[in-house]
């Protein structure tokens, strides 16, 4: 090797050995990284969240705190399932579940029934469900209902509804006709075997804008304000407030976050829905994100905030339609304790 060669190895050598070096730090700082997310993970307290149905719109506010990092900035680690056989409450109730979402009227049978299930959240403030029915089956009203055929599951809750909202409209003894449309959508049932449905507008609705399909709705709180039951709630069990009611706080501080971002950002909210459930429709999702969102807190000072005329109320008129056995006391059916004093999207 000449004497220029000579020197050029002399001058690399420091380098690659500087390269080499280097190489490993970066690979131990990666190692440690890892090894110290992992230990942090593991650190986490597992709890679970039972949907009560496909994920949407009504659901936004959880799937912002998981990708937001909500939950684990208070040191949970949730696991978000869908029912199986077993309604939600039932397994949040029997303690399978340790958080889940339903809705007021579920939850007041349960509790009448002995099921140890608290809601410690509305999740909308006031009812946004109601009878759908195409423009073209010409039913305008309740009192429309009559000699039409509505696409139900044979709840006897459903036809109570239904009746209430014909009489109001002065029809004298109301009677529904009913055709249990099982799996069927919305949109499949009206055009073969049904005039009209119960959907929830946040959803069916928006989607019935986007196939160009107009509706006639009738808001069953627009009827009996008694109706304006809250549609669905954040429950858990009391077991699980009475021995950790500092779990409940810190998920609930984390969800409550949540749903603030989703009413304060609902275009990035919908694309974290997005993000974690990718098979959702993009354009439903957006389009209803936005009709949704100032809907989550409405004229309530925060988000999940619950009155106890609300369940007193539904309580007296399911008594009232004879869908009530058994003792229910309102007050001890909900709670507001576990809502921040002030909710925050700050980073």
């Amino acid at each position: 090797m000449d004497k220029g060669g000579k020197e050029m190895k002399k001058w690399l050598m420091p380098i690659v050995l500087l390269i080499v070096l280097t190489l490993v730090a970066c690979s131990n700082d990666t190692e440690e990284e890892t090894k110290n997310e992992e230990e942090e993970k593991t650190d986490r307290e597992k709890v679970t969240f039972v949907l009560d149905w496909q994920p949407n719109t009504n659901h936004t506010g959880l799937y912002v705190a998981q990708e937001k990092g909500y939950f684990e900035e208070e040191g949970l680690e949730v696991d978000i399932q869908l029912p199986g056989e077993a309604d939600a409450h039932q397994l949040v109730a029997s303690g399978k579940g340790d958080f889940g979402i339903g809705a007021q009227e579920s939850i007041t049978e349960a509790r009448a029934e002995g099921m140890p299930i608290v809601s410690i959240a509305a999740v909308i403030q006031h009812n946004t469900s109601g009878l759908a029915s195409p423009v073209s089956k010409g039913i305008d009203s309740p009192k429309d209902y009559v000699g039409k055929t509505y696409g139900g599951w044979g709840s006897p809750m459903h036809q109570a509804v239904i009746e209430t909202m014909m009489e109001e409209d002065g029809v004298e003894q109301p009677e529904v006709e009913e055709i249990n449309i099982g799996m069927n959508d919305f949109f499949t049932a009206v055009e073969r075997d049904i005039d009209y449905a119960w959907i929830f507008y946040a959803w069916t609705g928006i989607e019935a804008q986007l196939r160009d399909v107009d509706l006639n709705m009738q808001y069953m709180k627009d009827y009996d304000e008694r109706l304006d039951f809250y549609t669905p709630v954040i429950t858990t069990n009391e077991k699980l407030i009475a021995e950790s009611p500092e779990t409940v706080e810190k998920f609930m501080r984390a969800l409550s976050k949540g749903y603030e971002f989703a009413i304060d950002e609902p275009e990035e909210a919908a694309d974290l829905l997005l993000q974690a459930v990718p098979d959702l429709d993009e354009e439903l999702v957006k389009k209803s994100q936005a009709w949704l969102s100032p809907k989550y807190r409405d004229d309530a000072v925060r988000w999940g905030e619950q009155k106890l005329d609300v369940w007193k109320g539904y309580a007296e008129w399911m008594k009232e339609h004879d869908l009530l056995e058994g003792e229910f006391i309102p007050e001890e059916a909900f709670t507001n304790d576990f809502l921040p004093e002030e909710a925050s999207t700050d980073e």
